[in-house]
Order: C-alpha cells, then structure tokens, then sequence
C-alpha cells in the first residue's frame, strides 16, 4: 500500500471556506478587549466603612458615563467584525 503524504499546504480542503480572516479576528479581538475595559473601569467602588455611602465614587463620570460608552463601542466593533466581508483573494 503506498501512504499518502500529508496536505502540508494551507488550502482549504474541497470547497470548505472559512467564514472570518485574520482582519476579522482582530477586530473581534480589540472589540472583547475594549469590552473587558469597560467592565474593569466600571467595577470597584467599595467603602472601607459599610455603613457610609460614598456617593461620588460609586455615581463618578468613569462608573456612570466612560465604562458604558466603552462597552457599547465594543459591542458595535464586534458587529462590525462579524458583518465585515473578508477580503477576496486572487485565485490563480
């Protein structure tokens, strides 16, 4: 029985195409990563005293305005990458 060697090249196999390229995952990428900014800037807040209310740290521009705002530029990145069309290479 003679072995077949192994498709070494980075054909896809038949018609298989990939859905996403590079592009896309990275943009998927800086979107989580934007997201992940967003809810790290919008945790904390903890009072060493549990019985006093610090009502400018947990009502403060960064909780209630920046960390939301990022949060949706991430969501709207991540939609972007997901409807972004790959980019069509040359088959010749």
């Amino acid at each position: 029985m003679a072995t077949q060697k192994p498709n070494t090249k980075k054909q896809p196999l038949g018609n298989q195409t990939f859905l996403f390229d590079k592009g896309n995952y990275m943009w998927m990428l800086g979107g989580l990563a934007l997201i992940l900014l967003g809810f790290i800037l919008m945790s904390g807040g903890k009072s060493p005293d549990p019985h006093q209310f610090n009502y400018d740290e947990i009502y403060s521009f960064r909780r209630i305005t920046l960390a939301p705002i990022m949060i949706l530029l991430g969501f709207g990145i991540e939609a972007y990458a997901i409807m972004k069309k790959p980019k069509e290479e040359n088959a010749q």
